[in-house]
């Protein structure tokens, strides 16, 4: 399959280019396209064989649910077996926007898209390309991420075209994506909310409008692998990148004596290894490659440059990479869920 790639402009997409890949979305094939977060990879939600091709495409494990993309709340009630108060009141005051709602599924919803479950998860996209492509589709766009399973999430559309170009019809380039990580998802399945995955959107603002406690799924907050998550996806390889990630997590001054002492000795062994380290420190380090992730006080620039880091680690073909720890005040329980994953829980403490 050769896959179409156009570049639109956000603010105001080309309607040949939308229209086009409307068609193929509603004719069962597969798009990319820019959200606020990541780059989704969509097709027909309410089609079953789509969705098999998303899995298929992206070589996704079918017990992992799609999330399912809408551009009005109206969708939601055709979606859901009976939408919740929470869900109206989190509506309100975050869509569109980066918040997944998980709820009970409507019987228009195929097992295929849920991946087995009475459940499904929805979101109202924060962008103009996504909201123009579900609008101009006519269909709800089931989209995880546009990348093959276990990398990095693409954030930009080179991303996608390096992981499945010649897979899926067509990828629509809307440039840089503006958060860099994935939605928070929160499950009003149950009598208290619950957060299966830390996002932009944190659990305080979550709580904040209910007026209630949301809690936190303790497996998503382990430093470990050992506590498993609600969430089929979280208990599967995340976002890594090809060579060996360690992340070396205390105090700044022993983080930095310990990282430089670690590339000293890989560097006796031969090996190439990358740095990711920030702004105020990237001079500090003796490696062959360093590279800065942002500002440490700016953390929406430490999100939005994660997974560009870890797949320019793969395109400089290192070795081994260690990383400072980025538990930054608001959305660092988010930053940090995603580089745990990346780097399989490899975590040295000094």
């Amino acid at each position: 399959m050769k896959t179409v790639i156009s570049r639109v402009d956000a603010n105001n997409p080309n309607r040949k280019d939308m229209e086009m890949a409307g068609q193929f979305i509603a004719s069962g094939e597969l798009v990319a396209f820019p959200t606020e977060t990541v780059y989704g990879l969509g097709g027909d939600a309410l089609d079953s064989e789509a969705s098999k091709k998303i899995y298929a495409a992206k070589g996704r494990p079918s017990d992992n649910p799609l999330i399912v993309h809408i551009a009005d709340f109206s969708g939601m009630e055709i979606l859901a077996e009976s939408v919740p108060e929470a869900a109206r009141k989190l509506a309100d005051a975050f869509w569109p926007g980066p918040l997944t709602m998980i709820v009970r599924k409507s019987a228009k919803v195929p097992y295929e898209t849920t991946g087995g479950m009475d459940t499904v998860a929805i979101r109202m996209p924060n962008h103009p390309v996504a909201l123009d492509l579900i609008r101009t589709s006519g269909c709800f766009i089931a989209a995880p991420s546009a990348n093959t399973s276990g990398r990095p999430s693409p954030t930009q559309a080179s991303h996608v075209e390096e992981d499945l170009s010649g897979k899926i019809a067509m990828i629509l380039d809307g440039g840089p994506v503006g958060i860099g990580i994935e939605s928070t998802i929160i499950d009003l399945t149950e009598e208290i909310p619950m957060v299966l995955r830390p996002g932009y959107i944190t659990p305080e603002m979550l709580s904040e409008v209910l007026g209630q406690e949301v809690i936190i799924d303790p497996g998503i907050i382990a430093a470990d692998d050992l506590t498993k998550p609600k969430a089929p996806g979280m208990k599967y390889r995340h976002y890594a990148p090809k060579a060996k990630l360690v992340i070396v997590d205390g105090v700044p001054d022993a983080v930095k004596e310990k990282i430089n002492a670690l590339v000293k000795e890989a560097k006796a062994e031969q090996k190439r290894i990358a740095v990711i380290a920030t702004d105020e420190t990237k001079e500090d380090y003796q490696a062959d490659i360093v590279l800065s992730i942002g500002k440490r006080q700016d953390e929406d620039s430490i999100a939005r440059h994660l997974f560009r880091i870890l797949r320019e680690c793969d395109d400089l073909e290192v070795d081994g990479i260690y990383s400072e720890s980025f538990s930054t005040p608001r959305i660092g329980q988010a930053i940090m869920n995603r580089l745990l994953k990346a780097a399989g829980h490899h975590v040295i403490q000094v």
